[in-house]
């Protein structure tokens, strides 16, 4: 997948040295307002309460707009002389996504109350965190218990699988806990994946009891194609509240956390034990971590000056001062 991005930088300066030149405004300026004036012609008066009287016109008023002109000329010629410069840049982002399974069990343990408000709903609103966590990455769903199916095949259009992953619910296939055929219709999923990396995340929160795939052959299976299995065990120990026609009542739990951790195991994954929401989200984000995109980036620049646009206010800014210091306020020597 490539994403190609053109941006403009910040101006920068091919020669900023000459800014140094900027200090030497100072003492004109200081020189201009303190010695000047004694540079000037002076009168002689035995009392100036005639001239108290007469106003101030506005030339004399205005009189420091050629001194003001004269130094922004100079500055905009030194920014002109530190070769202002933008630079056009093109991003070639090449991204190295994954391809990644979602097996989630659906039998009907899943409808215990320990998660809220229970196991499948809490699960299914995990598993949407997770994926729009990921945006660029190929994800695939399958459902299993007493069988498996594809619920959303292995693809890029989000919006479709979360729309997917929403609609799952109990009782679509018959009952049981196919681990096994969970795993396998995974691993058919990302058979002909053209990924660098495959993962799978392969949730249950019972015993394998039923199926026609053994669940080792599964992980043996896919450690030979390559696919990395997480397993998370769902449920708390011991008793879980569950819903019945008459109200809720606790029955024993029981998870093959020791299946779940050879199949990761055997694979490369990892295996996690989910006994609550906040545990749950906090596996998923671990993976998350865990199986990161990569992200290639070439980058291209391209400089152009920029400079004409100082050197041009510069002249302006002179030949105003110009004229304005040699006509309306020109002063005799």
């Amino acid at each position: 997948m490539n994403n190609i991005t053109l941006y403009l930088q910040g101006i920068e300066f091919a020669t900023p040295y000459y800014f140094l030149l900027l200090l030497l405004v100072i003492p004109v300026i200081a020189w201009h307002y303190f010695f000047r004036k004694k540079m000037q012609a002076t009168l002689t008066v035995p009392t100036t309460v005639v001239f108290q009287k007469i106003r101030k016109t506005w030339k004399v008023r205005l009189r420091w707009l050629t001194t003001c002109l004269l130094t922004l000329a100079y500055i905009a010629f030194i920014v002109a002389l530190a070769r202002p410069q933008t630079s056009f840049r093109l991003n070639n982002v090449e991204v190295e996504g994954v391809d990644i399974v979602l097996a989630l069990d659906i039998s009907g343990s899943m409808k215990a109350m320990d998660f809220r408000p229970n196991r499948l709903e809490a699960c299914k609103k995990v598993a949407e965190e997770f994926i729009s966590g990921r945006p660029t990455d190929r994800i695939g769903l399958v459902v299993y218990a007493g069988e498996a199916y594809t619920q959303c095949p292995v693809t890029s259009d989000h919006n479709t699988l979360l729309g997917l992953l929403q609609k799952v619910r109990f009782d679509i296939i018959e009952d049981g806990t196919a681990i096994g055929d969970g795993l396998g219709t995974a691993i058919n999923r990302l058979r002909e994946s053209e990924a660098k990396s495959k993962i799978i995340i392969l949730l249950s929160d019972g015993v394998n009891n039923s199926g026609y795939i053994d669940p080792y052959s599964a992980a043996e299976i896919a450690k030979n194609m390559g696919f990395k299995v997480y397993t998370i065990g769902v449920g708390t120990t011991g008793k879980a509240p569950y819903p019945t026609p008459y109200g809720s009542v606790m029955v024993d739990t029981e998870i093959d956390e020791r299946l779940l951790r050879s199949i990761a195991q055997e694979t490369g994954g990892k295996y996690f034990r989910a006994t609550n929401n906040d545990k749950l989200k906090a596996i998923y984000t671990e993976i998350d971590k865990m199986e990161k995109t990569i992200l290639n980036e070439t980058v291209f620049e391209n400089k152009a000056d920029a400079f004409f646009p100082f050197l041009l206010a510069g002249v302006i800014l002179l030949v105003g001062y110009l004229v304005l210091r040699y006509t309306i306020f020109r002063t005799n020597p």
